[in-house]
């Protein structure tokens, strides 16, 4: 079992043994989380009694499913086996590349250059030279259409192994996406959408040339931070250029020396980021793990800071809504309860679950139906569901005048472009069905309904898929480096583009495809897509699970709730 998935069955995972006639091994169990509302208490079961559980079924409203079936052992120690060997013969390609026996194209320095600091580590390059590259003909393909359901790529060929690519001039048409994040289907060139943002530019003009706090606020900034408000429950909101730097430049202002961030073990790089800018003390716990985030609030309030034990200035908790590479959803009243028990902060990151989760697209809070008071700073993007750009802070009043006068990224980036604002600005109300239209309603149903499908048909194939249920993003493990590059390209070749991710990205034995399901994706589609899966899955053996479908069951037994208020 992998560190990872081992960190999963901590967490509360009922653990089965698989039923289609198979025999078992030690790691043939699938795992799966459901809780359900019920009027009696919970426990775990008893070999997990002695641990430190804060999961309670009743503050759920709604079934919560997540499976991460464990690694198979055979296939865990084959992965194993592969990064060695292609360690190996990369150590022996530097060899001859270090005595001109074969041609050398990375970076490096010069001879006469030896004697200063090095500009380049060889060795810290090493996976890019001898690994990444051997499958990097997957990654940065040029589009030349609108990234939709559908979208044309640009054909291109390398003839040294892919260090560079050369286009043909050929056009690869009609390749159905699934690895774009365009889960309401807005990224399109016609339709309201569309028509706004020409007008907006014929206003505006393309960029404003200046920050918001000197000549680059524009009414149609201030609409699209009220409507974000009202959108989110919450008392303001203020918008960014870049979701990237949402992240990265505010956590900085929120938190600093004194202050103590714990954060999910898998959150996203600008939370990482951001994280340590603000100098602050950083914890981070296992993710989605409610025992783990307890235990370091407990430790934190008894404890307080290191050498000094002063209580800390500021606690804050930072999880995400949908966890990109995870395909899992944050246990969010679990995390509130704790948040409220040791009075804490909570920062949410719903770059991902704004638009894609919820019966009104209001993202993770409104999935469990939640009070959006409840979370001190809600954090999201417009890149995804919205099919534009940047990014936005939502919270009370006295929050987001702070930020205005706090922010880097407020009082330093230029502005965001107003053709933006407005693609945000129509797909909310389209959202919201204060276009006069029940479009936002059906592009909601349209994605679940394709998620639900497209999850389902992919485990009855017997693919091991991670994350939730409800999740659109939907992990599939390829596990051994050689089937990475394998599986994309022949993806392409059936004109499917799909998105494959490989250590450092991942964990080193836990290489997958991620899909993106979208509400524009019709079921032909989908069912034209799963046809090449399955097809590419026998040719690659990639079919590893050993259970036919998830086995329902609660993971609970009714005698006492551990979370007492």
């Amino acid at each position: 079992m992998t560190e990872s998935s081992a960190n999963k069955l901590l967490n509360g995972d009922a653990c089965h043994r698989t039923s289609n006639g198979r025999k078992s091994s030690k790691n043939g169990f699938v795992k799966n989380h459901c809780l359900f509302q019920q009027p009696q208490k919970y426990r775990r079961p008893r070999e997990r009694k002695n641990q430190n559980v804060t999961h309670n079924p009743s503050l759920y409203k709604k079934p919560f499913a997540e499976s991460f079936e464990e690694t198979p052992l055979l296939v865990a120690v084959l992965t194993y086996m592969g990064y060695g060997i292609l360690t190996i013969f990369g150590y022996l390609r530097d060899f001859l590349r270090h005595w001109n026996i074969e041609k050398c194209h990375v970076a490096r320095e010069r001879e006469e250059q030896k004697d200063f600091v090095p500009l380049y580590q060889d060795f810290e390059n090493f996976y890019t030279r001898n690994l990444y590259m051997r499958i990097r003909d997957n990654w940065n393909r040029p589009i030349c259409s609108v990234p939709g359901a559908k979208m044309d790529l640009v054909e291109r060929v390398s003839h040294d192994y892919n260090w560079t690519f050369e286009h043909t001039g050929k056009v690869v048409k009609d390749v159905i996406n699934m690895g774009s994040y365009n889960y309401l289907g807005f990224a399109e060139n016609v339709g309201a959408c569309a028509d706004a943002a020409i007008e907006s530019t014929k206003k505006y003009g393309v960029g404003v040339g200046s920050t918001r706090c000197e000549l680059g606020n524009l009414d149609v900034h201030e609409e699209m931070e009220q409507l974000v408000a009202r959108f989110l429950g919450v008392e303001s909101s203020m918008a960014f250029g870049m979701g990237f730097a949402t992240n990265s430049m505010n956590i900085p202002a929120l938190t600093g020396k004194g202050c103590l961030i714990l954060s999910d073990e898998l959150n996203h790089a600008s939370l990482v980021l951001g994280a340590r800018l603000s100098a602050s003390t950083i914890r981070v716990f296992k993710h989605n793990n409610m025992q783990s985030l307890e235990k370091l609030l407990r430790d934190a309030i008894v404890h307080g800071q290191p050498r000094t034990h002063r209580p800390w200035k500021k606690i804050l908790i930072v999880v995400e809504g949908i966890y990109s590479m995870e395909g899992s959803i944050v246990r969010l009243p679990e995390v509130i309860a704790l948040k409220k028990r040791y009075k804490a902060y909570l920062y949410l990151d719903e770059a991902h679950s704004i638009g894609a989760l919820g019966p009104n697209g209001r993202g993770v809070v409104d999935y469990f139906g939640l009070d959006p008071k409840d979370v001190d700073i809600m954090m999201g993007t417009f890149t995804k569901s919205f099919g534009a750009a940047g990014g936005y802070i939502g919270g009370k009043k006295e929050l987001i005048d702070y930020l205005r006068n706090h922010s880097h990224s407020a009082l330093y980036a230029t502005s965001m472009s107003p053709p933006v604002a407005q693609q945000i600005i129509t797909s909310m109300k389209i959202i919201m069905g204060e276009d006069g239209t029940t479009l936002g309603a059906d592009r909601l149903r349209q994605l679940s309904e394709n998620t639900t499908y497209f999850r389902r048909k992919l485990r009855e194939m017997g693919f091991i898929i991670y994350g939730n249920d409800d999740s659109p993003v939907v992990p599939m493990m390829l596990y051994m480096p050689a089937k990475i590059g394998a599986f994309g390209r022949e993806m392409l070749k059936r004109n499917i583009g799909t998105v494959v991710v490989g250590f450092p990205a991942t964990p080193i034995i836990e290489s997958r495809a991620r899909f993106c399901v979208s509400a524009a994706h019709t079921k032909e589609m989908l069912n034209t897509a799963l046809e090449a899966i399955s097809e590419v899955g026998d040719l690659l053996q990639l079919k590893y699970s050993r259970c036919e479908q998830p086995l329902p069951s609660l993971g609970w037994m009714a005698e006492e709730s551990l979370l007492q208020d």
